[in-house]
């Protein structure tokens, strides 16, 4: 796992101190090594995590006769098969690193190489001879690409923070993309929430010449209609599904370095661990990381799993303390505002997993959305129930069954129940009902903003965006094919792959591997019937009928139990750290004039009160605080790095390179 950042300007040869800086600025994604090329008018490079050919694939790495330059951030995960492939076919390697062959495949077959790979990745490719940029991002976004384009000047990196280290780049926050990132967690691709910067959308690549950028698909998610499901029968699908999944886990297995797991105790990070040892029955390290707080904790279940696979184990509690203490470390690596403290117990697991040399784990995300583990797709399914009967006051309470976390959930009444859910019960054919509901809640946070963006933001819809890249992608699915489309295009790949996935590892030099996500998977998944994945209110039962006899029944039958972590007791409690003063203070809001501070100090005196307050308050609060936190580090506080911080760079051209 790398980070690669580089620039490409009509006007001026290229400075390889600036480009040091660049790849400076995300060491983290590469402590290994640091490698820089410089051509004509073009310079870049890659900081390297070494995992695949520790000796020999430094970076940016040439064919053969130096006419393609490449940087390249993941893995390519059949890189051998692709290997045998291209020997076959007259190539020659210098080294064993998935890097030359992904070179050597682009040689080979342009961007047609592109459906070949299996693996996550983000990668450029300079063409000497034809004087063009080749970029890549692989299929659901698990590795990121940001870019800042102008008719002569071409900047791209990893993170945004590379990016802004180009002094021909400016740095302000997007009002539009604040708006989707407080309707829908995460802005709508290809947009982010600071001006001028994009980033390549996932399953996309990108060709820059003569100062012209084009983008274009190569790969799109597709869920089968009614008359083209998966023809064979349950137990087919559980045969082909198993036999998939162990090839995926045994393909991500691939490394120089060990490989560990995460184990959450929950039944995805427990199917990846059954798999892992059946393939390689060695002692496995895994970790998890748990909480004070009952309604948070699933150390039993942890435990529970780790001894039933006899792994090698190290679980941590981590506190309400240190949730805030690293929080703005968490968001100066998501770079994105958040509306949930989880990713930063996130943080705090990478960074145990470095703390114990370990530089890649094998982990369960994906599971939720391609097999309907998720709650917002029962309670989709409760409410279509629901609005054939609106009168009903049986219906509703099945909702009940979906939160039992939420104790005043369990208190509520019909009348309470049809407030908070009864949401559009007449829009049951909108194709994005599922989440409707979800929006609506998150959207309350922007009556935090101050008078001024409220009013620039009159004429700004949110939704037109999320519909023009759905574009009739959503016609004739059913009902759970809609909203697995949903979470994955918007959430897994805007949110969960970012902010708690590639961001809270890399920020600890740890490489994060999704066997749920091969690309294979996903198209196989997207293919089954509705009742294969949700069945009544029963979720991923192929995946828990798969593993009956392979798990533990306390977690192959356990209820879903959503990842969460403390908020209230994080940034209000007696612990609460000095900045969280400092950057809800009157002097702070007014300075980033992003919320108003009376509806800010109206909101700190409800959640202080004691007296009851909501998910949404738990939501706003985490927003204004991370928005904060993210407007002081890139905007207020943000200060270029200078030639006495710079990492030690190898500079590399076609005249020095042996």
């Amino acid at each position: 796992m790398c980070g690669i950042a580089g620039y490409f300007d009509k006007n001026e040869s290229p400075d390889a101190s600036l480009i040091n800086r660049m790849l400076t600025r995300i060491r983290h994604r590469g402590p290994d090594e640091c490698g820089i090329y410089i051509g004509e008018n073009i310079g870049f490079g890659s900081v390297r995590l070494s995992i695949i050919d520790i000796h020999g694939g430094q970076q940016p790495l040439p064919n053969e006769d130096l006419t393609l330059w490449i940087a390249f951030n993941g893995e390519i995960f059949n890189y051998i098969e692709l290997r045998k492939e291209l020997e076959e076919k007259g190539h020659h390697f210098r080294t064993y690193s998935d890097t030359e062959v992904l070179v050597h495949l682009y040689e080979e077959y342009g961007e047609s190489c592109l459906p070949k790979l299996n693996g996550q990745f983000a990668f450029s490719i300079w063409d000497k001879n034809k004087q063009e940029m080749f970029l890549a991002r692989d299929r659901v976004g698990i590795r990121p690409l940001f870019y800042y384009n102008t008719p002569d000047l071409f900047v791209y990196g990893s993170e945004i923070k590379a990016i802004f280290e180009h002094p021909k780049v400016g740095r302000e926050i997007s009002f539009e993309g604040l708006a989707e990132t407080f309707t829908f967690w995460t802005t709508i691709t290809p947009n982010t929430v600071f001006k001028g910067i994009r980033e390549c959308p996932p399953g996309h690549f990108m060709k820059i010449k003569d100062g012209e950028l084009k983008v274009q698909k190569f790969w799109e998610l597709n869920f089968a209609t009614p008359n083209n499901y998966y023809k064979g029968s349950f137990e087919d699908a559980i045969s082909d599904f198993s036999e998939l999944f162990k090839d995926s886990v045994r393909i991500r297995l691939r490394a120089d370095v060990p490989v560990a797991a995460y184990l959450s105790g929950g039944l995805d990070s427990s199917v990846t661990t059954a798999f892992i040892k059946d393939i390689e029955p060695n002692v496995l390290k895994t970790f998890s990381v748990g909480f004070k707080e009952d309604e948070f904790d699933e150390s039993n279940f942890q435990n529970l799993a780790s001894k039933y696979f006899n792994t090698n184990h190290l679980g941590f509690e981590c506190s309400s303390k240190e949730i805030a203490d690293n929080f703005p470390q968490v968001v100066w690596h998501s770079e994105i505002p958040l509306l949930r403290t989880s990713p930063s117990p996130m943080y705090s697991l990478s960074k145990k997993v470095m703390e114990n040399n370990i530089k890649v784990v094998i982990t369960g995300e994906g599971a939720d959305e391609l097999l309907a583990g998720y709650d917002i797709f029962k309670e989709n399914k409760i409410r279509h129930f629901w609005s054939k009967d609106k009168n009903s006051r049986i219906r509703p309470l099945l909702l009940k069954k979906l939160y039992p976390y939420i104790s005043s959930l369990q208190n509520a009444n019909y009348n309470a129940l049809k407030m908070f859910f009864g949401y559009k019960l007449d829009e049951t054919d909108s194709p994005v009902y599922s989440h409707l509901l979800r929006w609506k809640n998150s959207s309350n946070i922007t009556k935090h903003f101050s008078k001024e963006i409220q009013e620039k933001l009159k004429s700004f819809d949110p939704y037109l965006k999320l519909f023009s890249n759905f574009d009739g992608k959503l016609d004739k699915l059913d009902p759970l094919a809609k909203s697995q489309f949903i979470e994955i295009s918007v959430f897994l790949s805007g949110y969960l792959l970012s902010s708690q996935g590639d961001r809270m590892g890399m920020a600890n030099s740890v490489e994060g591997r999704y066997p749920f996500l091969d690309y294979r998977i996903i198209e196989f998944c997207a293919s089954l019937p509705p009742d294969y994945k949700l069945k009544g209110l029963n979720e991923k039962v192929l995946l828990k009928k798969m593993m009956i006899g392979r798990l533990p029944e306390e977690i192959l039958n356990r209820p879903k139990q959503a990842y969460r972590a403390p908020i209230l007791s994080s940034f209000l409690g007696v612990d609460a750290p000095d900045y969280i003063k400092e950057v809800l203070s009157v002097e702070s809001l007014l300075n980033a004039g992003i919320f108003s501070v009376n509806s800010v100090s109206k909101l700190l005196v409800k959640m202080n009160s004691g007296k009851s307050y909501s998910e949404i308050d738990n939501m706003a609060l985490t927003a204004v605080i991370s928005t904060q936190l993210l407007y002081k580090q890139f905007i207020n506080d943000f200060k270029h790095l200078n030639n006495n911080d710079l990492i030690n760079c190898n500079v590399r051209s076609e005249s020095n390179y042996n």
